[in-house]
């Protein structure tokens, strides 16, 4: 082997591996991607303008068609009138039209199979750039799990837990003080000042609509002045004072 062959044959294995370390799988994936995605709108703008020729010589056909029924309607009243000058001019304007009418029948079949293909043809880029995609999306996933997976084990080969237990064990205690703290003012808030003030603003209003149902049951006279509720209330705040005067004499009477 000569040396020049050798040369090139080390700088293409050199430029290779280099080439190797520096290309990153999930790049080129993306760009893959976004190249085939920019090519969509171009097979859009062709395949518009296979469909515009197809639809432009629908249109012909059609004018064709109807030139080809007013020339014949012509004829007849040429004929009609004796006017043979008129009706031969009009026969060879209804040949030409008729000719035309003919090719351009077949260039509007051409394009409509034309545009037929384009379509498919469209259609089945689009499918497999999706399935491109979706197989490229998992590779792209493949190589971060791969990337994640080269950073985990280079991290373990440096990862002593020998040296780190204690640290963890520390951060674990501390972490676990935060949480019981948190707990414990969590329990506080519970049963703080404000919940008890709402506690009893709620037994206040309760005593309000008591209050006022027996406003609405004295107006509307269904209490009335000796009604058993009422005596029931002032018995019962009788029995009360006796009871608190009695308890008084009682503990007189043991002090002297």
């Amino acid at each position: 082997m000569g040396l020049w062959a050798r040369f090139k044959r080390v700088f293409f294995a050199s430029t290779g591996a280099a080439l190797d370390r520096i290309e990153n799988p999930e790049l080129v994936l993306q760009q893959t991607i976004r190249d085939m995605r920019d090519r969509v709108p171009e097979l859009n703008n062709a395949v518009a303008q296979v469909m515009a020729t197809e639809r432009l010589l629908l249109k012909q056909k059609e004018n064709l068609a109807t030139q080809k029924v007013e020339l014949d309607s012509k004829i007849r009243a040429a004929v009609k009138m004796q006017r043979d000058d008129i009706a031969t001019a009009y026969i060879g304007q209804l040949n030409q039209v008729t000719s035309d009418l003919d090719r351009t029948d077949v260039q509007a079949e051409h394009a409509q199979l034309a545009s037929q293909q384009a379509l498919k043809a469209r259609d089945n880029y689009v499918l497999n750039m999706k399935k491109r995609t979706a197989e490229a999306m998992q590779l792209i996933s493949a190589a971060k799990q791969a990337k994640l997976q080269e950073q985990l084990a280079q991290t373990m080969e440096a990862f002593n837990i020998g040296d780190d237990a204690s640290t963890f064990n520390e951060m674990r205690e501390k972490i676990d003080r935060r949480v019981a703290a948190a707990e414990a003012k969590l329990q506080l808030g519970a049963a703080s000042v404000d919940n008890q003030m709402a506690d009893i603003e709620r037994e206040a209003m309760d005593i309000q609509l008591q209050d006022k149902l027996l406003e609405y049951k004295q107006q509307m006279g269904m209490l009335g002045t000796g009604s058993a509720d009422t005596k029931q209330i002032e018995a019962g705040s009788t029995s009360t004072d006796a009871d608190v005067i009695e308890t008084t004499a009682k503990e007189s009477s043991q002090s002297g």
